[in-house]
């Protein structure tokens, strides 16, 4: 089995002369004429010619990068964004002291009282 590629003109505009696929000295399961009208190869995949110019497919890529490069920046903007708002909203908040549902008491004389009449116990209750 073997495809034979058309005589072609390159990207330099030169007239390369058609082949018969596989070439003499190449690979022998590259019986397809590949690639791109103006780029021609033998391959193995019988789906892998182009009927475009190998330019074209540069254009998509820029194009591709383009929109790429676009997202990436619209991306990092919503990134910024969202950081500045989130630092804007809790150096806005009023500064309010954790509620932790405890009532909390200085130290003073209910405290000590307290102290003194627990340990009275617990000596009272050593010495029985």
């Amino acid at each position: 089995m073997s495809s034979e590629c058309s005589s072609y003109l390159n990207a330099d505009r030169v007239l390369v002369s058609g082949f018969s696929c596989p070439r003499v000295g190449g690979d022998a399961r590259a019986v397809y004429c590949c690639g791109f009208q103006d780029v021609k190869y033998c391959c193995d995949d019988p789906h892998s010619f182009f009927p475009y110019e190998h330019s074209y497919m540069w254009w998509l890529s820029i194009g591709a990068l383009v929109g790429l490069s676009i997202a990436a920046v619209v991306l990092f903007a919503f990134i910024i964004t969202v950081c500045v708002l989130c630092y804007l909203f809790i150096s806005t908040k009023p500064r309010s002291k954790l509620d932790t549902g405890l009532s909390l008491q200085t130290a003073g004389k209910a405290t000590s009282s307290l102290l003194d009449a627990t340990n009275k116990s617990h000596y009272q209750q050593e010495a029985e």
